[in-house]
């Protein structure tokens, strides 16, 4: 496992498909941000869902993505629900 699989909530098949994305280290994760990083991700697997987003955004944080604040939750379930109503 390289540099991403040591961010939380990253494990081996998250980290292959941001390396085949372009992502390749923590760095490139952090200047990306989650909501761009989860649109590369969604454009090569359309599983990428809601958990995986909060999973990115959780592992940029350094915590588990189930202890995101509230808020963070909210608006990335907000910018889920808008990208699946302009499909």
């Amino acid at each position: 496992m390289g540099e991403l699989g040591n961010l939380k909530n990253i494990g081996k098949m998250l980290e292959k498909q941001l390396n085949e994305v372009g992502i390749m280290t923590p760095d490139d994760l952090y200047a990306l941000g989650s909501k761009k990083a989860w649109l590369r991700l969604k454009a090569i697997d359309d599983s990428a869902c809601y958990n995986r987003l909060c999973a990115l955004e959780g592992g940029i944080r350094g915590i588990r993505w189930h202890d995101l604040p509230l808020d963070v939750k909210n608006d990335l379930k907000q910018f889920y629900e808008d990208f699946h109503d302009s499909e």
